[in-house]
């Protein structure tokens, strides 16, 4: 007869959800990293849309800290990694529509592949066109600039359609006035960008800090702050409202 052998729990040991005693435990260890599970535990809403946004948000800004660090190193490198820098916010500009754009037309998923295709595809010629190295100079300034505003507002369409969709929605109303807010910060750095206030006003005096490039990045971070409130209280509403059937 073999000796019975205890078993040993470890760092290692797989655990079910079942071991977990207290329910709130359970509860999210049931739960997908990429599934928002809704109450009635009937459906589920994926969540990747949310991570898309946050991986371009990162990426751009990852994009924006090497071209800052490496441009300087040659002019070889600063045309590459400047470049680099434009292509990050674009990418930037296309993810934050995937959150918004998912929930909203979640019932209806013809117009979110219409709607994601498009910002999808204006993205890429978008990138395509700013790693050009002809449009990498200054006098292509206020031509980058316009073509950033041109893939943002174009959401203008799709945020009017879900608010004529989702009619009395409250939430709906509360995600579109933080997407305005998010227009107003994002049109309000690129004024700065556009315009080189201050240091036009006063030459040298802001070359180490209150340029007006890093007040740009200042309005992207708190811009895409306003959006991802904005994500959130879509995807909350999303969470409580079930497609008709």
């Amino acid at each position: 007869m073999k000796p019975h052998r205890a078993q040993v729990s470890g760092p290692f040991t797989m655990m079910k959800p079942s071991d977990f005693k207290d329910s709130r435990l359970r509860h999210i260890s049931e739960q997908s990293v990429f599934q928002v599970h809704e109450r009635d535990g009937s459906a589920s809403i994926p969540r990747w849309p949310w991570f898309v946004f946050l991986s371009g948000a990162m990426g751009c800004l990852i994009c924006s800290s090497l071209s800052h660090l490496l441009a300087c190193h040659s002019k070889r490198f600063n045309l590459f990694f400047w470049r680099l820098d434009y292509a990050g916010i674009s990418l930037m500009i296309v993810c934050s529509f995937f959150a918004p754009i998912y929930y909203a037309f979640y019932c209806n998923p013809h117009w979110q592949l219409i709607y994601l295709t498009s910002i999808t595809v204006l993205g890429i010629l978008a990138i395509i066109t700013l790693l050009a190295p002809a449009f990498s100079s200054s006098r292509y300034r206020p031509f980058r600039a316009i073509l950033f505003l041109v893939m943002g507002f174009s959401g203008v369409i799709p945020a009017a359609h879900a608010v004529i969709l989702h009619w009395g929605q409250p939430h709906v109303f509360v995600s579109i006035g933080y997407e305005l807010v998010m227009a107003v910060l994002y049109a309000a750095g690129t004024g700065f960008y556009v315009s080189r206030i201050p240091e036009r006003w006063k030459p040298g005096a802001f070359d180490i800090a209150g340029h007006s490039h890093q007040i740009f990045h200042v309005f992207v971070v708190l811009a895409a702050l306003a959006h991802s409130a904005a994500s959130l209280i879509i995807l909350d509403f999303r969470q409580r409202s079930a497609c008709a059937r």
